[in-house]
């Protein structure tokens, strides 16, 4: 890695404040080439942070924290930050178990003022704190939210605005829009603009002014100094307009690579009070070419083994040449996203009602492929996934089938819309549940595990977990002939490498499991992608192994019929085990009065970790090893009690 001998410097933020202009922007171009040699070695968000460098710089070099406090909104971009705030050393444990969190964590450090994970919260939280402020008569603490132009869209961030304009709260909300290009005039006018308007000289000028024109004799003279003002300011950045609606003063656009100019812009905002924007304009994964031209395949990377020189040096060159590498060399098998891109594909070529809709996840999601086929029946909300859900149930009205992909944690957020608006109404909306159960590296914030717990309790709701990739597919047709809501939660990454039917697409009848090996004594039920250890469990005990598929409605006559038969009951599944599928497992069987032992094998009372997804099942005891032994010893408990 190259040397950093500023970077290496860098204890605390207090160590910035002392440095020159000329010391701060070297610092910035160290800072740069640790992160992308650090993340190119550990993996993680990687072009979020190239992106915020200058920035992340000039907030730490300006502000006084952690007394002032810096809300980054969703965490992407917070590695500079984490390295500019004491841990340089820890950054390549990043996301590793028993290592740094991959966003800011308030149990990590006293700079990390909010933890994040989901998008579109910073400025609500920061609203919190200005107002706690102002509570405790703390007039010299600076609330500062960074939100990007992908977070802004959601309703969350406007409700938010709204309420802060309105209560006239002290704070800063700085823009950083990645995602627009300004041409060089308008750019370096509307830099020399806000540079000057953001002067507190200027600005005592314009409040003054105001005043004056509060005491004319004609009431209208405030009201259209304003107007001129604001159209004065549109005719350079015409979204101006929208934030001094809601009562803050705009302030932007301005290069976020230009440090020199987000100093001294950030210097004389620090000096203001009352709401103030600030939108700052960046390229993401600045700094690394391949990153720059596809900051959404660079969003996060895997960790690389690189080969060590004999001084273990690697330029930016080396190191992007060597991650194109390791990129082409990870041809990964079928994963149960790219089942679901397969099924889409192949059931909107027959199904021409078929639409498909995703909250900004269109990569993630696998919706990229029916994109491009079918660009007129794919529908970006961006990061709304409670209009996305709505935008559903209105297209089933409609006399269209929509199916609606999201992350398991991000339908958390669309769970009133999914009672009032699909279940209620008894709509027929499909719904494609990646990342449910353990998601791995990104922790608590993505986890998966609540997805069963939930939509269970919602009346009219069909819940199917798949055991591989040819089932995951059969679900999906299964979930979009139903005529009502339903829902397919599949786990990330690989199955466990069945082949998909090239026959007609088959449906599975509603309600019914798979009995996939008879035995005696001790009945396995399986829920979910674990399918692998559930065989193992039933194979060592000589037991029954009955594969659930379906969470809602449950197989009552085979469940029934086995519980009477077997004198144990052993369930597996990769969600909370509370209000779970063994749960209901638990209330049907209660409710037709037998009580047998059972054990349940799943997510305890505590949010995951982040690390491998090995390493978190592991955690939680879901591994065979583990499993056979803590089902020995509830086995011989049962014999004790005889």
């Amino acid at each position: 890695m190259n040397p950093t001998p500023l970077l290496d410097q860098i204890q605390s933020p207090d160590d910035l404040k002392s440095l020159s202009l000329n010391d701060l922007e070297s610092l910035s171009m160290e800072l740069r080439q640790f992160l992308i040699g650090s993340v190119l070695d550990s993996g993680g968000h990687f072009a979020s942070g190239l992106g915020v460098v200058e920035l992340t710089v000039a907030l730490h070099h300006v502000f006084n924290t952690p007394h002032d406090k810096i809300i980054w909104d969703v965490g992407h971009q917070a590695y500079p930050h984490k390295i500019l705030t004491g841990r340089k050393d820890q950054i390549h444990t990043i996301r590793k178990k028993g290592g740094l969190g991959p966003f800011p964590s308030l149990n990590e450090s006293d700079y990390d003022a909010f933890g994040v994970g989901h998008s579109s919260t910073s400025i609500s939280a920061a609203l919190g704190m200005a107002i706690g402020a102002k509570h405790h008569h703390d007039e010299s603490q600076q609330l500062i939210a960074v939100i990007g132009d992908g977070a802004l869209t959601a309703g969350q961030a406007f409700e938010a605005l709204n309420h802060a304009g309105d209560l006239k709260a002290n704070l800063l909300v700085i823009l950083n829009d990645n995602n627009m290009s300004i041409s060089p005039n308008v750019g370096a006018l509307s830099t020399m603009l806000t540079r000057t308007l953001s002067k507190p000289a200027i600005q005592s000028i314009r409040e003054s002014g105001a005043k004056f024109l509060e005491n004319l004799p004609f009431p209208q003279a405030l009201d259209l100094a304003k107007r001129a003002e604001t159209r004065v300011k549109s005719a350079v950045a015409e979204q101006s307009v929208i934030f001094e609606e809601f009562g803050f003063q705009y302030f932007g656009p301005i290069d976020g690579h230009d440090l020199p100019t987000l100093i001294t812009t950030l210097k004389n905002l620090k000096q203001k009070s009352g709401p103030r924007f600030l939108h700052i304009t960046t390229k993401k994964g600045k700094g690394y070419a391949k990153a720059e031209a596809e900051p959404v395949k660079f969003h996060a990377v895997s960790a690389a083994k690189r080969e060590s020189s004999p001084a273990d040096k690697i330029s930016a060159t080396q190191s992007e040449s060597h991650l194109e590498k390791q990129l082409e060399k990870q041809k990964p098998s079928l994963t149960y996203t790219q089942v679901f891109s397969q099924w889409l594909c192949d059931m909107a070529e027959i199904e021409p009602d078929l639409m498909a809709i995703t909250p900004a996840m269109c990569e993630g999601s696998g919706l990229v492929a029916f994109s491009q086929r079918f660009p007129h029946r794919f529908f970006d909300t961006a990061i709304a996934e409670q209009h996305a859900v709505t935008l559903g149930a209105g297209m089933a009205l409609g006399g269209i089938k929509p199916v609606v992909a999201i992350y398991s944690t991000f339908l958390q957020r669309a769970y009133d819309q999914l009672i009032h608006d699909v279940a209620i109404q008894n709509l027929d909306v499909t719904f494609a549940i990646d990342r449910a159960g353990i998601v791995g590296p990104d922790g608590a914030t993505h986890a998966g595990t609540f997805d069963i717990a939930y939509l269970r309790t919602i009346p009219n709701m069909v819940i199917m977990a798949p055991s591989s990739e040819e089932e995951c597919y059969k679900m999906l047709t299964t979930a979009y002939h139903y005529r009502g809501p339903a829902a397919v939660r599949y786990p990330r990454g690989k199955g466990i490498g069945t082949q998909i039917s090239d026959e007609p697409i088959e449906k599975i009848e509603i309600g019914k499991s798979r009995l996939l090996q008879e035995g005696e004594s001790l009945l396995v039920i399986n829920i979910g992608p674990l399918i692998e250890n559930a065989t193992t469990i039933a194979n060592h005990f000589g037991g029954t192994l009955l594969d659930l598929r379906f969470v809602k409605p449950l197989d009552r006559e085979m469940l029934l019929k086995l519980a009477r038969s077997h004198q144990a009951i052993i369930t597996i599944e990769d969600g909370a085990i509370m209000g779970g599928a063994g749960s209901a497992i638990n209330e049907l069987l209660a409710s037709e009065g037998i009580f047998m032992p059972i054990k349940h094998f799943g997510i305890k009372d505590y949010y995951p970790e982040h690390g491998e997804r090995e390493e978190i099942l592991a955690d939680y005891g879901l591994t065979p090893e583990k499993m056979i032994e803590e089902t020995e010893a509830f086995l011989s408990l049962l014999k004790l009690a005889q």
